[in-house]
């Protein structure tokens, strides 16, 4: 695995990454991320998780993240998933719980982040949702496009607020460009 590719995998993965209580009525405790109740408007649709699934990404070189926001959005099990180009015909795979992700990215993070969703595809039946968001990574505000990717999460509604099941995503690569139903009309 390249050091590049490691960097790009761990910072990828910030875009959804905590774990709410077991009960489902809030956010779970964790050795590096202080406790906070979700904002509705964060867990009330599909489209605030997402929102706020992007928000929490984004950071001004050297400003906080908002680790204790993006745990509210996860359930307690959360794993997130990277899915890399291996030395073989087999893919590299890369599993975080929110804790280790914290850990691993937070020095990463302090020079600015910025991934944005730049397409996305929702399929809904009942109480649990399905989406396939694409995004574009750059290394800061203002700077040209570093790569994309497609990031892809398992929600469902539990009654009162809608949680993160399942994050897991991939790098476009030469052996793995996205699809053109994963991008925007041209």
């Amino acid at each position: 695995m390249t050091s590049t590719f490691r960097i790009s995998t761990v910072l990828l993965l910030v875009c959804g990454c905590a774990t709410p209580a077991s009960t489902g009525t809030g956010p779970a405790k964790g050795p590096s991320v202080a406790t906070v109740d979700p904002r509705p408007e964060d867990v009330g649709s599909v489209d605030g998780v997402m929102q706020a699934f992007y928000e929490v990404t984004n950071v001004a070189p050297g400003a906080p993240r908002q680790w204790a926001r993006d745990r509210t959005l996860y359930v307690p099990w959360i794993r997130f998933v990277a899915l890399g180009p291996g030395a073989t015909s087999r893919p590299e795979v890369t599993v975080w719980t929110h804790d280790e992700f914290v850990a691993a990215s937070d020095p990463l993070m302090a020079k600015g982040f910025v991934e944005r969703e730049i397409h996305r595809v929702t399929r809904r039946y009942g109480n649990m949702v399905h989406v396939d968001s694409t995004y574009e990574i750059l290394p800061g505000p203002g700077s040209p496009v570093r790569g994309r990717g497609v990031n892809s999460l398992d929600l469902y509604f539990d009654g009162q607020r809608w949680w993160v099941a399942s994050v897991v995503w991939q790098s476009e690569d030469a052996a793995h460009p996205i699809p053109p139903e994963l991008l925007p009309p041209s």
